[in-house]
């Protein structure tokens, strides 16, 4: 195997959930390199259909903290990253929202490749009409997760995995 095969596989692997952060800005190099990352996701008919909200200041954060139960997560974040998908651009929802999923995955690895942390947070999605609101989105904006990242406070979090033997069911 390669050695940039290896890291990509080593970055998959070494990547966390990263809920608590110092108290250290991320920089707009990083920030920009994290949207670059997501960006050049695939998508179906290579449509793009991913659309992102920055938001540093911290009353927008603390607004859109109250819409959830991790409200502490948004509020420590030094950046949130609100990913919607524009359901204008889109062709096929299904695909569409597979496309974000991968947006999202680039976003992650390149937030643990700078050294940073993220979490994803989904469970905002019960008020993504108030989000979007708050952030003053076009109509065709549909809000998929919201993504936090900063400097991770702790090192080494540990991560269980199920055997692979446990995930296939099938093999022919």
């Amino acid at each position: 195997m390669s050695e940039t095969g290896q890291a990509v596989l080593d970055a998959i692997r070494s990547r966390r959930s990263i809920r608590q952060y110092s108290d250290d800005p991320v920089s707009d190099d990083d920030v920009r390199a994290i949207l670059e990352a997501g960006r050049w996701a695939p998508s179906g008919l290579n449509n793009q259909p991913w659309r992102f909200g920055v938001v540093r200041d911290p009353e927008c954060k603390n607004t859109i903290s109250e819409l959830t139960r991790y409200r502490e997560i948004i509020r420590n974040a030094p950046v949130i990253i609100a990913v919607f998908l524009d359901n204008d651009a889109g062709y096929d929802r299904v695909k569409d929202c597979q496309s974000i999923g991968a947006c999202l995955q680039n976003m992650w690895l390149a937030t643990h490749t700078l050294g940073l942390g993220g979490v994803w947070i989904g469970e905002i999605l019960k008020n993504k009409e108030r989000v979007a609101e708050i952030l003053e989105t076009p109509e065709s904006h549909e809000l998929m997760a919201v993504f936090a990242v900063g400097h991770p406070k702790h090192q080494q979090q540990e991560s269980q995995r199920k055997e692979l033997s446990e995930l296939i069911f099938k093999e022919l």
